[in-house]
């Protein structure tokens, strides 16, 4: 069974993703953070790919892709990295990154290197599920390697489904049609937004993401999903704390977990 699913059987409520950029603060610290936020006690784990030109990301996470991107963070590297990770690491992991590179890479390769590192899901915002169904759907199930889909409050509704069909594992629903990073509380609008996408009825559980960085936000986010994912809070620990023991421990007292 993909670890997503069991989480989510065992798991009912207040789920915690944390996103990190791998290469960041140090090319090397990925393994140290992956250890540190599993310890703190995050239920899923989202590693992005650094990119140099992505859409969906603040500035937080640019500046921190920018950052890896300069330390010499490549996707091959990311996958050397994790070779063995789960010998310590049991939570899921879900990368996260941009078609483009992943294509260079070459899909199939791509693929395989995350079934041998034990990666459970794919986060790619500019896929559209069009491309997704008609070109790679197919590879992605030959490995079992789940494609998880984004939806924004200005989503029509019959998209939402179409997309969620496609998205396995969790649906990412994005609280705000802007970039990450965001950090004030959540508005009635956006409290809206997730209520009726809620009330959809979807098969897939939903996740949502943008703005969270502390209780509040998170109880805002999780009323009306299962869980609520962080990361731009925690990028701006990882730059200010001194250690990255510190900076998971900053966040989880953030989030009072």
């Amino acid at each position: 069974m993909n670890r997503l699913d069991q989480l989510f059987q065992e798991k009912q409520s207040k789920i915690l993703a944390v996103y990190f950029t791998a290469g960041f603060p140090q090319l090397n610290d990925t393994r140290s953070i992956l250890k540190a936020l599993q310890n703190g006690g995050a239920d899923i784990i989202e590693i992005g790919m650094p990119f140099s030109d992505p859409l969906a990301d603040g500035e937080v996470i640019q500046q921190s892709s920018a950052v890896a991107l300069r330390n010499g963070m490549t996707i091959e590297r990311l996958f050397n990295q994790l070779e063995g990770v789960r010998e310590e690491i049991h939570v899921p992991l879900v990368l996260m990154g941009y078609l483009n590179p992943v294509l260079q890479y070459g899909l199939t390769a791509f693929l395989e290197a995350c079934v041998k590192c034990g990666i459970d899901g794919l986060i790619l915002p500019d896929l559209p599920v069009e491309a997704y169904e008609a070109e790679y759907k197919a590879e992605f199930e030959s490995f079992g390697i789940y494609p998880i889909f984004l939806v924004t409050p200005k989503t029509p509704a019959e998209r939402i489904k179409q997309i969620a069909t496609n998205s396995k594992g969790f649906l990412y629903v994005v609280s705000s049609a802007t970039t990450t990073g965001a950090t004030g509380q959540f508005s009635d609008v956006q409290k809206t937004a997730l209520a009726n996408i809620a009330a959809l009825q979807l098969d897939v559980p939903l996740m949502a993401g943008f703005g969270i960085h502390d209780n509040q936000t998170f109880l805002d986010a999780t009323a009306h999903a299962r869980g609520g994912i962080v990361g731009s809070a925690f990028i701006k620990m990882l730059q200010k704390e001194p250690s990255i023991e510190q900076a998971v421990q900053k966040l989880m007292e953030a989030l009072n977990r």
